[in-house]
């Protein structure tokens, strides 16, 4: 069975991270964008990683550009966009696709696991995905889900 473990990612800094390494974590991934109606939920998104990291949450996030270009080009642009606009402290991971023949293999395997209202395809920046500390995919959020509401789903598995 496949689950987060069996992933590997660059950080947004540029060096491999094996994301095995979240295994026990209670984990939040997130399609992000520098320039979205929704980017003011990193605020939301920072909360829960401060607040529940000592507990066993762990936000990832991975800008993505594929959705009206809404991201940076520059990973570093991209790094200090998120720390000095919503002091952001949770894993960045360097930029990716999420749809389409290019997408990153996290990706491809997060759509299969739980699709959306656009069948497998993420519809917009800041698709949620929720998995447990086995690395197994519990539930997919739409982009207009604010942070604050999945918390109670994070507790419970936490």
């Amino acid at each position: 069975m496949t689950t987060l473990s069996d992933f590997e990612a660059n950080r947004i800094t540029g060096e491999a991270q094996p994301l095995a390494d979240y295994l026990g974590k209670v984990v939040l991934v997130v399609n992000t964008a520098s320039k979205c109606g929704f980017t003011p939920q990193y605020e939301g998104l920072e909360k829960l990683y401060h607040d529940l990291r000592e507990a066993g949450l762990v936000v990832l996030g991975f800008p993505c550009d594929q959705f009206a270009h809404q991201e940076f080009d520059d990973n570093a642009e991209i790094a200090e966009f998120c720390r000095l606009n919503y002091g952001v402290s949770f894993p960045m991971f360097a930029k990716i696709d999420v749809n389409g023949n290019t997408a990153h293999p996290l990706y491809t395997w997060l759509r299969t696991e739980r699709g959306g209202i656009l069948g497998d395809a993420i519809k917009w920046n800041f698709t949620k995905f929720l998995l447990n500390r086995q690395g197994e995919v519990v539930r997919r959020y739409a982009p207009t889900v604010p942070p604050s509401d999945i918390e109670a789903d994070i507790r419970a598995l936490l």
